[in-house]
C-alpha cells in the first residue's frame, strides 16, 4: 500500500509541475495559487486512493485540528444521510448511478471545505487530491484534444484560453496511470479489482482504512456494482 501510495504522490507531482508551468507561460492571467480558496466549496468526488492519500496529509496535522477537523466533517455527513439515509462507512457513491450523486452535490453549495484552515488556507496542501491539483484551467491535452472545456472566472478574464498551446499537458497519460493505480490499489486494499471507487473529502477524513472490512464491503460492492470490477 505505502509503495501505491508513493507512485501517486509522484504522479501528482507531475500535476504540479503541469500547472507550474502553466503559471509560468500565463502571468498574472491565472490568479491561482496556493491559499486561494475560493473554489475550495461545496461537494465533489474524489476516488478512494485519492482520500487514502488525503489522510496520510491528515495523520500529520495536531491532534486539536484534527478533532475540530472531524466535527465539520461529522456535521456534514449528518446532512448526506438526512438525503441518502443508507449512506455509511466506507462512504462509496458508486453503488448508485452517477445522476443521483448530484441530490448530494447542488451547483450552490458554498460549504466550506472542512480541510480550510483559519486562514483559508488547505491545512494538507500537498496531500490534496488531484482535481484540486488540475481546478481552475481548462484541461487540453498534448494531442489538442479539449478534456475540460471550463476555468476558473478570476482566470483569463475576457479571453479563451483553450487554444494557447502553453496550456497543454500530459493528461490523457497521466489520467491512464491513475486508473492503473486505482486498481492497483483497489485490488490490494479490497482484495479485488475495481475500475471506479469515488466518495467526498468529508467523508474520506472520517474513514478509517485500517480497521474497516474492506474484504466484506468488497463482496457486497460486487454485488451492487458487477459492472465496476
Amino acid at each position: 500500500m505505502d509503495q501505491i501510495l508513493a507512485e501517486y504522490g509522484v504522479l501528482l507531482s507531475e500535476v504540479d509541475d503541469w500547472f507550474r508551468r502553466c503559471v509560468a507561460s500565463a502571468g498574472t492571467r491565472i490568479r491561482c495559487s496556493e491559499g486561494c480558496s475560493e473554489c475550495c466549496r461545496g461537494l465533489f468526488d474524489i476516488t478512494l486512493l485519492d482520500a487514502a492519500y488525503l489522510k496520510a496529509g491528515f495523520h500529520q496535522l495536531d491532534e486539536c485540528t484534527k478533532a475540530s477537523v472531524h466535527d465539520r466533517c461529522r456535521s456534514r455527513v449528518d446532512g448526506l444521510c438526512k438525503m441518502w439515509p443508507e449512506f455509511a462507512p466506507p462512504y462509496i457513491l458508486n453503488y448508485r448511478p452517477e445522476d443521483d450523486w448530484d441530490l448530494l452535490m447542488p451547483d450552490d453549495d458554498e460549504t466550506p471545505c472542512p480541510l480550510l484552515g483559519g486562514d483559508g488556507a488547505c491545512l494538507v496542501y500537498p496531500y490534496r487530491p488531484m482535481t484540486c491539483r488540475l481546478h481552475g484551467i481548462p484541461l487540453v491535452d498534448l494531442s489538442g484534444e479539449v478534456l475540460h472545456d471550463e476555468w476558473c472566472t478570476h482566470n483569463f478574464i475576457g479571453e479563451n484560453p483553450l487554444g494557447d498551446s502553453r496550456l497543454q499537458g500530459g493528461h490523457s497519460a497521466i489520467f491512464s496511470r491513475e486508473v492503473q493505480l486505482l486498481r492497483r490499489f483497489s485490488d490490494e486494499l479490497l482484495g479485488r479489482t475495481f475500475f471506479e471507487l469515488d466518495t467526498f473529502i468529508p467523508t474520506a477524513l472520517l474513514l478509517d482504512f485500517e480497521r474497516y472490512d474492506w474484504k466484506s464491503f468488497a463482496d457486497w460492492l460486487g454485488r451492487h456494482l458487477p459492472d465496476a470490477r
